[in-house]
């Protein structure tokens, strides 16, 4: 991660070592008018910015950064005596965070771990239940470790029904999620046939059924536990 620091050069000294064991690689700036020159010219996953260095302005410079493009994450450094309306004002200007002065080095390196964290792809969740997975992300299935094959629409029940699990749905709203259509005829066994093969492949040869009915009212994937 390549950082801007506008503040003193004396600080950016004190915390480069522990950043640097972070993988955050400082460029110092300690006026406001060479940040400017900075960030108009370089690129920056995140920028911190001392307020008082900021000039008689305030917030505008980030505020114009912020309308010209700037995606960085952005904290703010305030004295520790600041109060709400200074904490909002950064944070309506752009910042996406702030740290109080005077801070320890673990805070500030805490606060950027969690920066980096935010630019890590979110990973598609896995849904479980008993011994049966379900990779979002991946569109297949395993249960004790099997992998189970499954078809387009064989998927989406299953998807849907693990989304809702432990709780019945209607066969009404299996129709349109699978359909993506209102109405029909409700007397059409469509949706029994796909749960009959969707059961078949996840509960057969197992004891525990996972698939259930409740009669009159819909099906249900079994939840952890009931």
């Amino acid at each position: 991660m390549r950082a801007l620091f506008l503040t003193e050069r004396t600080l950016i000294e004190s915390v480069q070592p522990a950043l640097e064991e972070e993988g955050v690689f400082i460029d110092g700036a300690e006026q406001s008018a060479h940040a400017d020159f900075k960030v108009q010219s370089e690129s920056y996953d995140a920028v911190l910015l001392e307020r008082d260095r900021l000039g008689g302005f305030g917030y505008s410079q980030l505020l114009r950064w912020r309308r010209g493009g700037l995606r960085a994450h952005v904290l703010v450094l305030l004295p520790r005596g600041c109060d709400s309306f200074e904490r909002v004002d950064a944070l309506d200007a752009g910042a996406d965070g702030y740290l109080l002065r005077p801070f320890c080095v673990e805070e500030l390196r805490a606060r950027f771990r969690a920066l980096a964290r935010r630019d890590e792809p979110a990973a598609p969740p896995v849904l479980r239940t008993y011994d049966l997975e379900i990779d979002v992300g991946a569109r297949c299935a395993r249960r004790g470790g099997r992998p189970i094959r499954l078809t387009r629409r064989e998927f989406d029940l299953l998807h849907l029904l693990a989304h809702n699990r432990g709780r019945v749905v209607s066969r009404a709203t299996i129709r349109e999620h699978l359909y993506d259509a209102q109405g029909g005829d409700d007397q059409s066994n469509v949706i029994d046939v796909y749960v009959r093969y969707l059961r078949n492949k996840i509960d057969k040869g197992f004891d525990t059924p996972l698939i259930l009915t409740r009669w009159g009212q819909g099906y249900l994937l079994r939840a952890e536990g009931a």
